[in-house]
């Protein structure tokens, strides 16, 4: 089997050796440290580049595995306080910040959260989207600032990001959130960050020198960008947002989403497609309600009382009601 770092035509890329010398980075090298291998990378040609690029993003992933307990007990408290009625508030600067909202903005869509729920906070406001907007990452009132704004306390959680771990404005923000008792997280990618000891979980993924020296939306922006996908998915289906690996908190409110979830209802239930539209007509198109109705024989409201009683769990509305199985397809 070929290794998963290899580039599929190895004769027509480069080896690590034909970058540049050995590494003389080591594993304590910070996301702004100049690794050797790469002095020459712009004397590749185009495939040998992309072949290079593609070995060093591959470091990525295990980058990442390596610190799964340390996710999932992120996770965990996360959970637990969007339970309770909180938030999750995401605060970064630059690159991590910008990732940071755009992970909060998937959230309604796919998930059907309420926008409030998931919360990107960046470094210099909405114009930091499109823009570097200078100082800002440095500004520590503005970080503490932010959070009071926020109004956060014990029943939120805030996820500092920053590759360096060391941004002034997150530090400053995770430090208040935390200071406010709310569950706090850092990811970074330097090992013992001035983030990490900020906040109550530090995620530390260490991913190396950068293939262009500190350019940290390369590899560290990928491991951070894997973080988050796992800290908020994992959360929404420890909450209910899935049954199975299917996106049943999906309500359909145009005509790509009604066809997603009469689709997401079909899947789950096995009934025929007539079964299925009445029963989305009848949820108001909401698929969790309508897979319920099918399987436990409710109606609407009976269903929605049921998950609302479950705390929005459809596998547990079903193990408190007998389900009904689906009539026979046609």
């Amino acid at each position: 089997m070929t290794d998963s770092t290899t580039p599929a035509s190895p004769a027509d890329l480069p080896s690590t050796s034909a970058v540049g010398s050995t590494s003389t980075a080591t594993a304590a090298s910070t996301t702004e440290a100049i690794d050797s291998r790469f002095a020459h990378i712009d004397t590749l040609s185009t495939i040998e580049l992309a072949g290079v690029m593609n070995n060093e993003d591959a470091r990525v992933a295990p980058s990442v595995g390596a610190h799964l307990a340390k996710i999932a007990c992120a996770v965990d408290g996360i959970t637990e306080r969007m339970r309770r009625g909180g938030r999750l508030i995401y605060v970064g600067a630059g690159t991590a910040g910008r990732l940071g909202v755009l992970d909060a903005s998937e959230c309604p869509p796919t998930f059907s959260t309420d926008p409030s729920l998931v919360i990107g906070l960046i470094a210099g406001g909405r114009d930091a989207l499109i823009t570097a907007v200078e100082g800002a990452e440095d500004d520590t009132a503005r970080g503490r600032a932010d959070i009071a704004a926020q109004a956060v306390g014990p029943d939120d959680a805030v996820v500092g990001i920053a590759a360096s771990g060391a941004t002034p404005y997150t530090v400053a923000a995770v430090t208040a959130a935390r200071e406010a008792g709310a569950f706090t997280a850092g990811i970074s990618c330097n090992a013992d960050s001035a983030l990490g000891a900020a906040a109550e979980v530090p995620i530390e993924v260490v991913v190396g020198p950068e293939l262009i020296a500190g350019s940290t939306r390369l590899k560290a922006g990928t491991a951070q960008k894997l973080v988050l996908n796992m800290l908020s998915t994992m959360t929404m289906i420890r909450l209910g947002k899935t049954y199975g690996n299917l996106m049943v908190d999906v309500d359909a409110t145009n005509h790509k989403l009604t066809t997603r979830v009469k689709r997401i209802v079909t899947e789950a239930t096995g009934a025929d497609p007539r079964t299925v539209t009445a029963a989305v007509e009848a949820s108001g198109g909401k698929a969790k309600t309508a897979i319920l109705m099918i399987l436990s024989g409710l109606d609407a409201t009976a269903a929605e009382a049921a998950l609302t009683v479950a705390g929005g769990v459809l596998r547990t509305a079903l193990t408190t009601h007998t389900p009904t199985p689906p009539k026979e397809q046609s």
